[in-house]
């Protein structure tokens, strides 16, 4: 039987989506459309990081890799093999889940701050491997091109072919891809954390020691989140790609990093809601701090830190009173 928590969840997640789909019909403004559409792909890799960090309380920092890897294969199939960029989106998420994988194993033996400085050292580690490939691998018009792209990357690797069939009005397609992707992610959110897999995750998080004598597998469960939360940031990395049509170096910055992990902490660690809280308040507030220049990312700091002050369990405590914190 469906708890009640994940009802209330799922019908939220319903409404939120049946009033998105209708903001293409009351407004056509490229600007509103593609901000939301940006909205759309770091609430999901917020969403998916928070399973891993407030979840699962596994201090993985590599979920901005993983998403580079997303959108860096799909860019090389794209280019390279000359695959359908739909196609290419769905190999590079299940790139980004092997990889996470791989990252999973050396975890293993490693907790807290160890985890932390391995999946940060991993993320740079495949940044250096990037922008110091330099070595002609092919020739294009526009100049010697490296296997990885180099410091300048891919471009013109296709398209999802909205712009031949909405015209001018390509940006609503890809609001709506964003959107489905975005309730996708939310939705298997909501059963990880309201179902059994939460409770193991929240079980290891809290107490290893009796999860593991009541038969709760590190390897398994560690493997499982990894993955499982891959299989998103890999597919937002990729429709990323898509979406603007080039991918570069900056994927793998270590401010972007920082950028989506205070998404996370400022919407509620842990919490059903909260990345998607964060991701909204962010945007918003690193786009009203725009005109301000060298201001902006102090403008970022003062808002995080107010946050972690005053509501240290987040905004979605405080904008949701009554729903209880999963952590």
């Amino acid at each position: 039987m469906m708890r009640q928590g994940a009802k209330r969840d799922f019908l939220v997640a319903a409404v939120l989506f049946g009033l998105m789909l209708l903001v293409p019909l009351f407004t056509d403004t490229r600007y509103i459309l593609t901000q939301l559409t940006v909205f759309f792909i770091w609430a999901v890799v917020a969403s998916q990081w928070n399973l891993v960090l407030g979840v699962a309380g596994i201090f993985s920092l590599a979920q901005m890799a993983l998403f580079a890897v997303g959108a860096y294969a799909t860019a090389m199939m794209a280019y390279y093999i000359g695959l359908a960029l739909p196609l290419a989106m769905l190999l590079a998420a299940l790139v980004s889940v092997g990889f996470s994988l791989v990252i999973g194993f050396a975890c293993l033996r490693l907790k807290g701050p160890y985890v932390a400085l391995l999946t940060l050292a991993i993320g740079q580690v495949l940044f250096l491997v990037v922008v110091n490939d330099t070595a002609c691998f092919t020739n294009p018009p526009s100049g010697c091109l490296p296997l990885m792209g180099g410091a300048r990357g891919f471009s013109r690797f296709g398209d999802l072919g909205f712009r031949e069939l909405l015209g001018s009005k390509w940006y609503v397609g890809h609001y709506y891809v964003g959107l489905v992707l975005l309730l996708c992610a939310q939705v298997f959110c909501i059963a990880i954390i309201r179902g059994p897999l939460g409770l193991a995750f929240r079980a290891l998080r809290d107490n290893p020691g009796l999860a593991l004598a009541r038969g709760v597998s590190r390897l398994k469960y560690q493997l499982w989140i990894f993955g499982l939360s891959a299989l998103f940031t890999g597919l937002a990395g990729a429709f990323h790609a898509a979406h603007f049509g080039v991918v570069g170096p900056t994927a793998f910055s270590f401010s972007m990093l920082m950028f989506v992990l205070a998404m996370i902490v400022v919407g509620g660690l842990g919490s059903t809601w909260g990345p998607l809280i964060g991701a909204a308040v962010l945007m918003w507030a690193d786009e009203g701090l725009r005109e301000v220049g060298d201001w902006r990312e102090i403008g970022i700091g003062l808002v995080l830190a107010a946050c972690v002050i005053l509501l240290p369990r987040g905004l979605a405590a405080l904008s949701l009173p009554r729903w209880r914190r999963t952590g």
